[in-house]
């Protein structure tokens, strides 16, 4: 009975993987998450809070607020931790396939609506696009956990039009594709807008518009969608904050000036 005390490295994976996806300041006993992975690895609902705790006092956002944490434990998460900054897109996608196991399922089952049109793909290729789909599914998790499933913007909280929006783009840089500080939780319009560069945001958080949106200016459309988002400061994240050199990438690089 002892050894089951004894966490599996697969289990501490799986822990992460909820820490990531979770809503900051949700992590009790009695929140579903916690009680549906407790019943699949077989522990209590009140161990997987520990471990969860053990993650928060390592992580840099609580270390910065003062907060201690569960340090009982940190030995054990701390791997984890390091092993997801240093190669998060293999970790995060390990942590799914784990976890679609335990569900008795495969990651083509479980994410099957992402990977639908993937049937004429061949070796290598199909392996590498649906990492990528998974990946990005888990970056939208996390993103959207930490704007409390709300447009950072006009504060819509209807899941089906919330986007992760990435600040650097996923095809200009590897390192931070899953970085939680390099999205932003945006309604559908203005994802777009912001992927195109159509719209801004400083390193004060508040919105910029472009040249070219604003000779739109005498437009129905622009009066009633942008104008009244001018120099508004954006709704803070609960947790990961957008990185400054991030927000000054995208202004540098893909913001219509």
């Amino acid at each position: 009975m002892a050894a089951k005390n004894l966490w599996s490295r697969e289990e501490l994976i799986l822990a992460f993987n909820l820490y990531l996806k979770i809503e900051f300041g949700k992590t009790h006993a009695r929140n579903p998450e916690i009680i549906k992975l407790a019943n699949l690895i077989e522990r209590t609902p009140a161990s997987i809070v520990m471990r969860l705790g053990n993650f928060a006092s390592i992580d840099p956002f609580h270390q910065l607020r003062g907060v201690v944490g569960l340090k009982n434990g940190m030995n054990q998460v701390q791997p984890i931790w390091d092993e997801f900054f240093h190669n998060q897109e293999e970790l995060i996608f390990l942590s799914e396939k784990i976890l679609a196991e335990r569900e008795n399922s495969t990651i083509e089952s479980k994410y099957q609506n992402l990977l639908f049109d993937l049937k004429d793909l061949k070796g290598e290729s199909v392996t590498r696009e649906v990492k990528t789909r998974v990946n990005q599914s888990v970056f939208r998790q996390m993103v959207l956990a930490n704007y409390t499933n709300k447009c950072a913007i006009t504060g819509i909280d209807i899941p089906e039009l919330l986007l992760a929006s990435h600040i650097i783009p996923w095809s200009k840089n590897e390192e931070h594709r899953l970085n939680p500080e390099n999205g932003i939780c945006l309604s559908a319009l203005y994802d777009k807008a912001f992927d195109k560069g159509i719209i801004g945001i400083d390193k004060n958080h508040t919105v910029l518009l472009s040249s070219s949106l604003k000779k739109k200016k005498d437009t129905t459309f622009f009066k009633n969608h942008f104008a009244p988002i001018e120099n508004l400061k954006i709704t803070e994240a609960v947790k990961y904050l957008p990185k400054l050199e991030f927000l000054e990438f995208h202004l540098d690089t893909i913001f219509d000036k």
